[in-house]
């Protein structure tokens, strides 16, 4: 497990628990546009309500609340499905934040109730002009860090998921089981980027409480279950050549993105999100029961985003990168304690005390976590 104590402060655009009326955004040329507060989202089961369907260009504010009966997501895609930011597990009766920063453009604004299929899409007109977040050299060496961190476990995740396909299709389950979770282990670090790039991220990482009706179930956890469950890889073949296939296209598309500060700031969010609503439960790796590799994973790739951000956060911020670093540090050392050889517990092995335990510390690194979008867009 890395030194992930001192990186103290990762952040989202998720941020805020509270909703707030949107303002009526202007349009118009350069300078003209003046900002929303927050543009507020009401999402249901059937439908999507954006308060405004035209924003300024630069760091926009969306206060989404979920009014279904559905944990529903919300997003904001450019052309081709490319997702600008997201914000997932969003429980019926709760308001999440999400920050985005937007070039004059159009998108499409997104909810998703059941987290599955294609979404409630409405359009969206980004007008202005804008100073990059990026044009602060601050902000842009912590992005280019970021990058280079992406490309060293994108390279690792390349080799280890080749040996896990060569051992499914060599018909060796026990190899193919070890390596299960150190495959994902990469995965799971990078995976804020890997979602950006629409269908590819459930073609790897689906579980199959996830599938719309109708739709083929690829990736690690399909094999997941044959290996774990129905004991049989035999037809695993084609399965494991597309999940290769699929995590070459991530591999090259996460290092040629070109990434935002927000990016950093959201992803670091979002990866904790992941543990606390998928790897706690057990929801994650529901058959093999490896669900803390992942868990440290998240926690890992969460750090290296705030890790690099640290610099901007130490300037603009010094009492929140203290916090982070003492909730980042409780988060690793109660982790720590369900190592096991070189790896981890298994999820079923533990305690409904233990696994309330990493909950709580999870839930006490969100909260400050969240702070950081805010302060990174200014």
């Amino acid at each position: 497990m890395s030194a992930i104590i001192r990186l103290a402060v990762g952040a989202l655009a998720l941020a805020a628990l509270t909703a707030c009326a949107a303002e009526t955004p202007a349009t118009g040329g350069p300078g003209a546009a003046a900002k929303p507060a927050k543009v507020t989202v009401a999402a249901s089961d059937t439908e999507c309500k954006v308060a405004v369907s035209e924003v300024a260009a630069g760091a926009s504010t969306f206060s989404i609340t979920n009014g279904g009966s559905k944990v529903t997501e919300f997003y904001v895609y450019a052309p081709g499905d490319r997702v600008m930011a997201e914000v997932e597990n969003i429980v019926p009766g709760l308001t999440r934040e999400l920050i985005a920063e937007l070039p004059a453009g159009s998108y499409e604004t997104v909810c998703k109730p059941g987290m599955t299929g294609k979404g409630i899409r409405n359009p969206l007109k980004v007008t202005g002009e804008h100073k990059p977040l990026n044009a602060d050299a601050k902000l842009a060496e912590a992005t280019a860090g970021y990058k280079r961190y992406v490309k060293s476990q994108s390279d690792t995740l390349l080799v280890k998921t080749q040996e896990f396909v060569d051992a499914v299709k060599a018909g060796r389950i026990d190899k193919a089981k070890e390596l299960f979770p150190v495959a994902r282990t990469y995965w799971e670090r990078i995976e804020p980027v890997a979602e950006i790039f629409g269908d590819l991220d459930p073609a790897i990482d689906a579980r199959e409480a996830d599938l719309a009706e109708g739709e083929e179930w690829t990736g690690f956890h399909k094999i997941e279950k044959d290996l774990w469950i129905t004991k049989d890889i035999s037809k695993d073949g084609p399965v494991a050549d597309k999940l290769i296939a699929d995590v070459k296209t991530i591999v090259e598309k996460a290092n040629a993105a070109e990434l935002t500060p927000l990016n950093l700031a959201n992803g670091a969010k979002e990866l904790l999100d992941e543990v606390a609503t998928g790897k706690i439960t057990g929801e994650e790796d529901i058959w093999s029961h490896t669900d803390l590799w992942d868990f440290a994973a998240n926690l890992a790739g969460s750090e290296a985003a705030v890790q690099s951000l640290r610099p901007v956060l130490e300037e603009r911020s010094p009492d929140l990168v203290k916090t982070l670093d003492e909730k980042f540090a409780a988060a690793e050392a109660e982790l720590g304690k369900h190592q096991k050889g070189n790896g981890w517990r298994l999820h079923n092995e533990l305690s409904k005390e233990e696994l309330k335990s990493l909950s709580d510390v999870i839930n006490a690194l969100a909260e400050p976590i969240s702070k950081i979008a805010p302060v990174v867009a200014g």
